[in-house]
């Protein structure tokens, strides 16, 4: 596609979990996007006039118009292109539940997850330990399921598996191993990472951890 004729745009950065949730969402639709990425440390004018509140990505542009919030992007792209590999159940129930869960990685895995790598000592310990809880109820969620949602890959997957990318660096950090943890979650994560959708959508573990380690350095954290 032409970039002329381009009337889908995601404003992402480097290797951001929220980001990828929405080349996920885009790619299992068989949706083509224009990809431009942002630095955060000096914003774009395009990034700052789509959004204004919050001057953070991601940010959808479509025909014109922006959404924001990665969350509340993935649930537009499965009502827009409502054709092909639903993210969201049709029952009402089912829908509130995986809303639930994907806001609960919002809240306390991403919570968790952000205290391993940037902070020491004992903060660091809780944060890891606030983690391995969080994964771990994730796991019960999960069970014996395939995906979150059943058989059929999902939005709490969608919500989650972008972190499988960032569990490289949690474990440096932190110095321990998430599938001792919860081996059925880092099985979830494979199968997941077998969908051609995800697997061109996440980081390289190896990088995400060099860049983390750069930033940790450039901000004097390390």
């Amino acid at each position: 596609m032409a970039d002329d004729k381009v009337e889908i745009v995601v404003l992402d950065c480097g290797f951001s979990m929220f980001g990828m949730r929405a080349r996920i969402a885009l790619a299992g639709k068989g949706v083509q996007y224009k990809r431009l990425e942002q630095d955060l440390t000096n914003k774009s004018p395009l990034l700052l006039q789509m959004n204004p509140i919050q001057k953070m990505i991601p940010v959808l542009i479509h025909n014109g118009k922006p959404i924001c919030e990665s969350l509340i992007i993935v649930e537009y792209i499965d009502q827009v292109w409502n054709h092909t590999a639903p993210l969201l159940p049709p029952d009402r129930y089912l829908r509130a539940r995986a809303r639930f869960w994907a806001n609960f990685v919002d809240l306390k895995v991403y919570g968790a997850s952000r205290r391993i790598w940037n902070s020491n000592g004992e903060e660091q310990v809780k944060g890891k330990n606030e983690f391995i809880e969080s994964l771990s109820q994730m796991e019960e969620e999960l069970g014996n399921k395939v995906y979150f949602g059943g058989d059929m890959f999902g939005f709490v997957d969608v919500a989650l598996i972008p972190f499988y990318c960032w569990f490289y660096t949690y474990e440096t950090f932190g110095n321990f191993k998430i599938e001792e943890e919860c081996p059925k979650l880092i099985a979830w994560a494979k199968r997941c990472k077998m969908r051609e959708s995800v697997s061109k959508s996440l980081g390289d573990e190896k990088q995400v951890y060099e860049s983390v380690l750069a930033y940790k350095k450039s901000s004097r954290l390390a």
